[in-house]
């Protein structure tokens, strides 16, 4: 009988002690603990991004546009250059634009809001370097998409200096 009174009084101690447990394991009782990680200044992704250091050069070559200078093409428009933004330009481009850049590609006529741009015309043709390799790199909003994360500084070059011959081929 002692045994069984002994055995009864572990159960219920270690009962108490469970319910306790799960108790706080269930968030019943919220206490708040104290880390580091609560107390540091923390900030989403991209949330304030730091600008680039003065005077510095991204691998890729200059992107960005220190005090609002559009960049200048640094690609000479050459045989290779003009091959290869060719080829990027079947890849990434041609599906809207059409493989003569007319803007008659094989998705335009499935695009409602505005039909993708005739890179052979003049309005195209007349714009800097510069504002060219801004769209690609940005894209347009509501669209066309920013191929910057697609294309290196030097691909963008090329496929501008392929859109500068698009023109001429008309």
């Amino acid at each position: 009988m002692r045994l069984i009174k002994q055995l009864f009084v572990v159960l219920a101690v270690l009962a108490a002690a469970s319910g306790v447990l799960l108790l706080f394991t269930y968030d019943v009782i919220k206490l708040e603990w104290i880390s580091f990680m609560e107390i540091q200044p923390s900030y989403k992704p991209m949330e304030h991004p730091l600008p680039p250091p003065p005077l510095s050069i991204p691998v890729e070559g200059p992107a960005a546009i220190p005090n609002g200078e559009p960049p200048e093409n640094p690609v000479e428009g050459d045989g290779v250059s003009i091959s290869r933004g060719g080829e990027l330009f079947a890849i990434h481009c041609q599906m809207c634009h059409g493989t003569s850049g007319t803007g008659n590609g094989p998705i335009s006529a499935f695009l409602q809001t505005k039909k993708p741009a005739d890179l052979t015309s003049a309005a195209v043709q007349d714009k800097p370097d510069a504002s060219l390799f801004l769209t690609v790199s940005n894209g347009m909003p509501g669209t066309m998409p920013a191929l910057n994360e697609n294309l290196t500084v030097r691909e963008r070059w090329d496929v501008i200096n392929f859109i500068r011959t698009l023109a001429q081929t008309q």
